[in-house]
């Protein structure tokens, strides 16, 4: 799949030569000649990549790049900037730009950080979807990917049913769950039977995470449900 470059550049040369030269690469690429147009394209789509000039027509490259940060997303962000644009250098890497290129630039050098930049992002885009999978409460470590359950480093065996409703407790630690909602998500809502089914699956868990002397932290709150929480000691 190709990945999407924008160009936001006022200089129309400049603009074709790098479409051109990316498009050689392999890349599919917009441009944009202003920052407010810039700024519309890039709320069109999704990009790998954004290549912003500073000195713009409309809205400078620092507002659009402010616009583009305050959307909380990670898509990386390449300055092209004069040689004398030091102070506007450091506020737009403040602002949360990943690199910036000094005017005139080597095209093999740019092509090189663009490269670098696509790579970081989707590097840390994975790193991030990984966090996801894995939840971590306390001595606790359930890794959604793998199924691997851990309390205190000690492995933990658990049956489909006994592994859904620990899923269900980290995903909402420190929140007191009433049986109902725990049998509704873990059994479905279309599930009749009766509601001490969730206390037995409470205390089949409870007894395999304390094995071995471990703390389970599932606490029960009287005439309510139950909550994952540390101990107080």
């Amino acid at each position: 799949m190709k990945e999407h470059v924008l160009i936001i550049e006022d200089e129309e040369n400049i603009a074709r030569v790098l479409q051109l030269e990316l498009e050689f690469e392999g890349y599919a690429v917009e441009i944009a000649h202003t920052g407010t147009d810039g700024l519309i394209k890039y709320r069109e789509k999704v990009w790998d990549l954004v290549l912003l000039d500073l000195m713009l027509p409309g809205l400078n490259g620092l507002d659009v790049l402010r616009r583009i940060r305050a959307t909380k997303t990670d898509t990386p962000v390449i300055l092209l900037t004069a040689k004398s644009d030091l102070e506007d250098k450091v506020t737009g890497l403040d602002l949360g730009a990943n690199d910036y290129v000094t005017k005139p630039f080597e095209i093999e050098e740019l092509l090189a950080r663009v490269r670098s930049a696509i790579r970081v992002s989707k590097s840390s885009a994975v790193h991030s979807q990984h966090n996801e999978n894995v939840h971590i409460f306390h001595s606790l470590l359930l890794n959604e990917q793998t199924r691997e359950i851990t309390n205190d480093g000690e492995s933990i065996n658990l049956t489909p049913r006994e592994y859904d409703l620990l899923l269900y407790l980290m995903k909402h630690p420190n929140q007191v769950l009433t049986r109902e909602q725990l049998l509704d998500a873990v059994w479905g809502f279309d599930y009749y039977g009766d509601t001490n089914v969730v206390d037995v699956y409470i205390r089949y868990v409870r007894k395999k995470l304390e094995e071995k002397g471990k703390s389970s932290l599932i606490q029960t709150v009287r005439g309510v449900g139950y909550v994952l929480k540390e101990e107080k000691r």
